[in-house]
């Protein structure tokens, strides 16, 4: 008698460049299928060999034709994924990703990524904000069960959105350990090489979108305080910002209020090939966040073997605990602690041993085990 719920996992709304959500689904297609689920994986066609690589052992269902636009990938999920999931068929769907198809005529699991949407509205744009509240209360009210990747934002779901916390379960995202480790020094230099950078100097990191719960431009004012204190003979690293444009508007004038001599660098997205040698070669990461549902560059830092800043909102000391450091997040508070963990390399070198330590708690393995429970329970198996 088969006991293992068939899931069919909805992938289609990553990016072709991997973000936080797209090395999620990734990542968790990947454990699923090592772990032996019985998974299939719908996702664009670009995407098809990914998945096939990454997830051998299942099915690859690429759509048919490339879903370009929000508008018509929300179309196709609310008509085309419920019949696909009939003819296959499955008995669980996931949609990772907020969105579910509303009568898929089966269990549906909906993973909510962040609880800021609610709990400070400030960061986002009103229409998107508007778009994921909306969805978040769809889901949380018609979705078998709803994952969410820390006990912060299950608490924060009950508290701003009347979530049932019985129909929460909380899975930690992993760390890709292959491409998340201590860099050689072939691959530090490979990354300032290409930035343009000097390897005897080094740099501060950040790795994130640039939007406005990121707090990039407090971190510009501080790096700013720290560099114009420091001696001529002795400058700052530079401030180097990875990550892909997003819609904060504060960065540009925070930028443009950099003064001469002191260097702030903007890279862009950054290929996931060069961010062990970003992150690890970096003195100092800094993320100094208003508030995240998981903060997977912090767990892919710490990784890497980098010292940490980030700050106490939220998930954020979940993942850090006392293996990295913590500021506030105005711009005093990131500067005064900034300068004394740059002025303290002892400090720093024992940072990143506990946190290379502590992120090997973090696995994909586990998260997709805790995955696999929300899939029992949303198809009424009981192991």
């Amino acid at each position: 008698m088969r006991t293992e719920p068939r899931v069919l996992l909805d992938a289609t709304a990553i990016p072709a460049e991997r973000g936080g959500v797209g090395r999620y689904v990734d990542n968790l297609a990947a454990a699923l299928d090592a772990n032996g689920a019985a998974l299939s994986v719908v996702c664009q066609h670009r995407d098809a060999d990914v998945f096939a690589a990454l997830a051998p052992r299942s099915r690859v269902v690429p759509v048919a034709g490339e879903l370009t636009s929000r508008p018509a990938r929300l179309t196709w999920e609310q008509t085309t994924l419920p019949r696909l999931a009939r003819r296959l068929p499955v008995d669980v769907i996931h949609s990772p990703h907020y969105t579910m198809p509303m009568t898929a005529g089966m269990p549906v699991v909906v993973t909510l990524h962040d609880a800021t949407f609610f709990t400070d509205r400030r960061l986002h744009s009103g229409v998107k904000g508007r778009f994921f509240r909306g969805w978040t209360r769809t889901s949380l009210k018609l979705a078998a069960c709803c994952v969410v990747p820390s006990r912060a934002t299950a608490q924060e779901l009950v508290r701003t959105a009347m979530a049932d916390s019985d129909r929460l379960i909380v899975a930690p995202h992993g760390v890709d350990t292959d491409r998340f480790h201590v860099p050689s020094a072939a691959e530090k230099d490979a990354v300032a090489a290409a930035l343009g950078l000097d390897p005897a100097l080094g740099w501060i990191g950040f790795l994130g979108t640039l939007e406005p719960r990121k707090n990039v431009p407090a971190l510009i004012r501080a790096y700013v305080r720290y560099a114009r204190g420091r001696p001529a003979d002795a400058p700052a690293p530079p401030l180097v910002l990875a990550g892909s444009p997003g819609w904060d508007q504060a960065v540009e004038p925070a930028l443009a209020a950099v003064p001469d001599g002191v260097r702030v660098v903007q890279t862009g997205h950054l290929p996931v090939e060069q961010l062990a040698g970003f992150l690890g070669g970096a003195a100092l990461v800094v993320y100094p966040s208003l508030g995240e549902g998981f903060g997977l560059p912090v767990l892919e830092a710490m990784a890497c073997g980098a010292a940490v800043l980030t700050t106490r909102r939220l998930s954020l000391p979940e993942v850090g605990g006392d293996a990295v450091a913590y500021s506030g997040v105005g711009a005093g508070d990131i500067a005064e602690t900034l300068e004394q963990l740059m002025a303290d390399p002892d400090r720093r070198g024992e940072l990143g041993r506990q946190a290379r330590t502590r992120a090997t708690g973090f696995t994909w393995k586990a998260a997709a085990e805790a995955h696999q429970l929300a899939y029992d329970r949303a198809a009424g198996v009981q192991r």
